[in-house]
């Protein structure tokens, strides 16, 4: 396509990404009504395919969304893999919007290039801020209508605290909860080590995070002790290595906090094999 991208519908039919998919009236442009998933394909492979679509499926019931099944977008998924002529590795989006009032969602898949700053923050590492969140981790049982564990299409909050942390010569955030607990950066999860420990906030009022999952389960069977466990400002850091966890950027290592400098330990090398990281990163 002339953009780069490809979008196929859930037939498999593709479509022109500067064609009109949408209509005005769809709830997902008018109110952020919807979910998605992000994957990345490497040399014609989506990563963690069926997870993804699993949690999904858990968003989707979180926000009284009826999505078409796993098959369904296997379809799309497999026409704008076969149809990618781009470099070896893809941004792979999985898109449901709502509709129109009284109408079907509206679903397809869109494959685009990963960008060149994903690349430079797995080799290069990525500074942050710390932002309160303005809520405590137990909102996702007190207030469970804030949807604080779905991936849903209202992602401005979180595009607002990316553009506050370009703007004051930062590249992304941690959010911290009103209590003080590490919760999750806006599109990726927090991950520390402590020796040949690794730990991850719990799954309360955070989107479960695929690539920690898939991190946690290649350490432990390589000997590394791995568990979750309720972080705050102080133990970030004092960590010896602090990462942000995302399924296209898959592994950056956090080389500042609040301008504050910090190293990886040494240890980015072996959780990124762990993970089966392209080697062309």
């Amino acid at each position: 396509m002339a953009d780069g991208s490809i979008v196929a519908l859930l037939d498999g039919t593709l479509v022109d990404p500067a064609e009109p998919l949408l209509r005005p009236d769809d709830l997902g442009v008018l109110r952020g009504e919807g979910v998605f998933e992000t994957t990345l394909v490497v040399d014609g492979h989506p990563r963690d395919l069926d997870e993804h679509l699993v949690r999904m499926a858990g968003s989707a019931r979180l926000t009284g969304l009826a999505l078409p099944g796993p098959d369904r977008w296997g379809t799309a998924v497999a026409a704008v893999v076969g149809a990618w002529a781009g470099g070896s590795q893809m941004v792979l989006r999985l898109i449901a919007s709502r509709g129109p009032e009284r109408g079907e969602p509206v679903c397809y898949v869109l494959g685009a290039e990963l960008p060149a700053s994903s690349l430079r923050q797995r080799r290069s590492g990525i500074r942050v801020l710390l932002l309160e969140r303005g809520f405590t981790v137990d909102v996702g049982a007190s207030a469970p209508w804030l949807l604080a564990g779905a991936k849903t299409l209202s992602y401005g909050i979180n595009m607002a605290a990316l553009r506050h942390a370009r703007a004051n010569g930062a590249d992304d955030v941690i959010f911290i909860g009103a209590d003080g607990a590490v919760l999750e950066a806006p599109t990726s999860s927090v991950v520390v080590a402590r020796g040949r420990t690794l730990i991850t906030p719990p799954d309360e009022a955070i989107l479960a995070g695929i690539t920690v999952r898939r991190l946690f389960r290649a350490a432990a069977a390589a000997g590394w002790t791995v568990r979750t466990e309720r972080l705050g400002a102080a133990d970030l850091h004092a960590a010896d290595g602090v990462w942000l966890a995302s399924s296209a950027r898959l592994l950056a290592p956090v080389v500042s906090i609040d301008g504050r400098p910090r190293t990886d330990g040494g240890l980015t090398g072996d959780l990124a094999e762990l993970l089966q990281m392209p080697a062309r990163s």
